[in-house]
């Protein structure tokens, strides 16, 4: 189900509609048809307890157009567009291209007809992936590789240390912490020394994909992120948008050890 409620606190940021689309795995045109409907019935954060994303999608969106039987062909710039995007997939545009159908009438494609004329058009039109970043505006959060090494003084015993490593996309300034474990209360005090440390909070976390930080990421609907990494966001403001599975593009840390 879409996430009205992390929408509808994200724009109380002010993050762009762009930011929340990559934060919710959702297109931007689901952000703006959401923040639209919000407007106009007058819903904005904070919300009410009850205001689960089911009882928010009823108030946005209560019922449907009769479908037809005439089929709608997808709008293939917005799709090429979305594609480009961190963590948007052929079925979740599917998926909104289905409900932009009904809403309107129109009888959608099935899913492999979609993805066949997706797949035509992607032949004619090859792009690859920019990333726009702004100063400050996003960290990149992540355990390193292998652990390193600590030597007791007294005692000689070696001991793993693991290393927690925090740099600005922009500048490539980095922070970096050893921690005995990298357990939740680890990952936790590593953001809050971080951020001591930059002297501020940037709008946007980007994690790898550890336990730590997400739970699973399959991808735009199937993925879900710590409750307790969740909460920390909450309370700096931030967003937390992960680094896609298997897509080097979208995380550039630096090896800064």
């Amino acid at each position: 189900m879409t996430k009205y409620r992390e929408i509808l606190r994200l724009k109380s940021l002010n993050l762009s509609q762009q930011n929340i689309a990559d934060s919710c795995n959702v297109s931007k045109k689901t952000v703006n048809r959401v923040l639209k409907r919000a407007a106009e019935l007058g819903i904005s954060w904070p919300l009410e307890e009850n205001d689960t994303d089911a009882v928010l999608a009823e108030k946005f969106f209560p019922s449907a157009k009769q479908v037809t039987s005439h089929k709608r062909m997808p709008d293939y710039d917005y799709i090429r567009k979305e594609l480009l995007r961190n963590g948007v997939s052929k079925k979740l545009l599917w998926t909104e291209y289905m409900e932009d159908c009904r809403a309107n009438g129109d009888e959608p494609l099935m899913y492999s007809q979609f993805c066949y004329h997706i797949q035509q058009d992607e032949q004619k039109h090859r792009a690859t992936m920019h990333i726009n970043r702004k100063p400050s505006e996003q960290v990149e959060v992540d355990w390193a590789g292998d652990p390193a090494t600590i030597i007791d003084p007294d005692t000689g015993e070696i001991i793993k240390a693991y290393i927690f490593v925090g740099v600005m996309t922009y500048s490539q300034y980095a922070y970096v912490e050893a921690f005995l474990d990298m357990k939740q209360k680890s990952w936790i005090n590593a953001h809050v020394h971080m951020y001591e440390y930059f002297g501020g909070v940037a709008k946007i976390l980007v994690p790898d994909n550890c336990k730590t930080a997400v739970v699973h990421n399959g991808g735009w609907k199937d993925q879900q992120i710590n409750e307790t990494y969740q909460e920390l966001a909450e309370h700096y403001g931030t967003a937390i948008i992960p680094s896609r599975v298997r897509a080097p593009k979208d995380y550039r840390r630096k090896n800064v050890i």
